[in-house]
């Protein structure tokens, strides 16, 4: 299923996008090449996303343990 949407990009975003996508022989085909490719740039960007977050959740949870653990340590 899809959803159009309309959004509003910087020239110089579209020029940039232009430049990595297959034009099209008509603008309805460039228009879904650059719709497929903001659509993968958005996945790319939130698994990213997903990928730091859990990196500092792990290393947060690292840290407490560690604190933790030299807490026992300590009293003895």
């Amino acid at each position: 299923m899809h959803h159009q949407i309309n959004i509003t990009l910087p020239d110089e975003t579209i020029e940039l996008i232009d430049q990595v996508v297959n034009k099209g022989d008509s603008p309805e085909e460039t228009l879904r090449d650059r719709s497929g490719f903001i659509n993968e740039a958005v996945q790319y960007y939130i698994a990213h996303k997903a990928l730091v977050n859990l990196r500092e959740q792990l290393k947060e949870g690292a840290i407490q343990r560690a604190e933790h653990d030299l807490g026992l340590v300590e009293e003895w």
